[in-house]
């Protein structure tokens, strides 16, 4: 199958879970009453929410570009905040978020970056980014549980399963950055194993890209070795930037005129639900962060402002970064190949 044919289906996987999902979330709901809510919502509150998720999406490309130009000595600033936007776009259309890494890549090396180069910035980024929600959720958990407790409910175990899934991933990175040899040997084995149970074909190709991943993923722990302050700073601005993406409910509930709970709380809640929801194999996680939204942020919001929040606040984090992020990539697609021609 062609990456044509592949983004074709991703796009209608896409499609459909977005239809299913709103059915879901609005089928119970008197939808006159969310939009009366709506038009509460203050511009001036509406336009900050919207310029933080962009800032938010754009502080990837700073990191990216702060660290290619400290690997390869340059780096067009433009370029790598496009970067950024093309991650978003297809990370939202994919799978558990598989698809804007090697889209990412794509562009870099058509960019004429280095190849080597840019897989180490992407996977410093990638390993700075879950290092840094693990460690949150780990503050969180220690700090805030009763937090957790009272307003998760019954999805308190997918926060657990979230963590779980996360940490887990992280400790298999540094397992790969400390004993490579021992990573390639236990990924090979669990690879030989699904391919005698008949879960995967054996496949001389995906074995070399196992290797490739391993060796690249070295070259990506002497940097770190090597570049302690600049590995310190992105683990700065990616716990700022993990911040801006937390604190937008916050920004929704003043923008409503609502009183009473603290930023801190409502940037917990939003957190936990980022970090039930960040693992799961679905495209934007549609549906699941709906309906967890409406649960943990019911007795906050209320009754009234509970669903028009999450429409604002799921409107502008996912689905209007999403628009612009395909925007940009459109728009560099079509000056690219008028370029070409």
């Amino acid at each position: 199958m062609n990456a044509s044919r592949k983004n074709q289906l991703s796009y209608l996987f896409f499609i459909i879970l977005a239809i299913l999902a709103i059915y879901t979330v609005f089928q119970d709901n008197d939808m006159g009453m969310v939009a009366a809510s709506l038009t509460k919502m203050k511009m001036s509150y509406l336009l900050t929410a919207a310029l933080a998720a962009l800032v938010f999406t754009m502080l990837e490309g700073v990191m990216i570009w702060y660290l290619l130009r400290g690997i390869q000595g340059t780096a067009k600033f433009k370029d790598c905040i496009r970067y950024s936007f093309v991650g978003f776009l297809y990370s939202g259309i994919t799978p558990s978020a598989t698809g804007g890494q090697p889209m990412q890549l794509y562009h870099m090396k058509r960019d004429g970056n280095d190849l080597s180069a840019s897989m180490v910035v992407l996977m410093t980024v990638a390993l700075v980014y879950k290092l840094v929600l693990v460690l949150m959720g780990i503050a969180m958990v220690l700090f805030g549980f009763p937090v957790l407790k009272e307003n998760l409910g019954n999805y308190l175990h997918l926060f657990y399963l979230g963590m779980f899934l996360n940490t887990a991933l992280v400790v298999v990175l540094l397992v790969v950055m400390i004993f490579p040899g021992f990573a390639r040997w236990m990924i090979l084995r669990m690879e030989n194993l699904l391919v005698r149970v008949r879960i995967l074909k054996k496949s001389s190709w995906r074995t070399a890209r196992i290797s490739q991943f391993i060796e690249s993923y070295q070259h990506a722990v002497q940097f770190l070795l090597r570049h302690q302050k600049q590995v310190a700073v992105v683990i700065l601005a990616t716990f700022g930037q993990r911040c801006l993406v937390f604190i937008l409910p916050y920004i929704v509930y003043r923008g409503f005129g609502l009183e009473g709970a603290d930023a801190l709380t409502i940037l917990m809640i939003q957190m936990s639900i980022y970090l039930a929801v960040d693992m799961l194999p679905l495209p934007g996680a549609q549906g699941i962060t709906e309906l967890m939204y409406k649960r943990a942020f019911r007795d906050v919001f209320t009754v009234e402002y509970v669903v028009p929040s999450m429409c604002v606040t799921r409107g502008i984090s996912f689905y209007f970064l999403l628009l612009f992020s395909m925007i940009v990539c459109v728009a560099h697609h079509v000056r690219f190949r008028m370029q070409k021609y």
